[in-house]
């Protein structure tokens, strides 16, 4: 395991080897922002609701450039699923809200 933090829930969040390894081989450009992925998690500008279940957490990280980490939390327990980087804000703004 990476990384344990705590989402805004208050749900331990988990970064495993694994999924750290899926996401720069999918996300190249995510190389080196392991720290930015983390903090995404447990310092979101919003969380939004997925569409299956699972919870995006979103933070602009330059103007205009938004990191998103996608994230499941299960009882006392979640983890990271994969994170990218966009500018088109706007279809994630279609997404409800559930944190703040």
């Amino acid at each position: 395991m990476i990384d344990r933090i705590l989402a805004k829930s208050g749900t331990p969040i988990r970064l495993t080897d694994e999924r750290w390894t899926h996401i720069t081989e999918e996300h190249g450009e995510l190389v080196g922002l392991q720290a930015n992925v983390v903090k995404t998690v447990s310092h979101p500008d919003r969380v939004l609701l997925g569409g299956d279940g699972e919870l995006l957490a979103v933070r602009e990280i330059e103007v205009g450039k938004y990191l998103v980490v996608v994230y499941r939390e299960q009882d006392n327990d979640g983890f990271i699923i994969t994170a990218f980087l966009t500018r088109r804000i706007r279809s994630l703004e279609k997404r409800r809200q559930v944190w703040p």
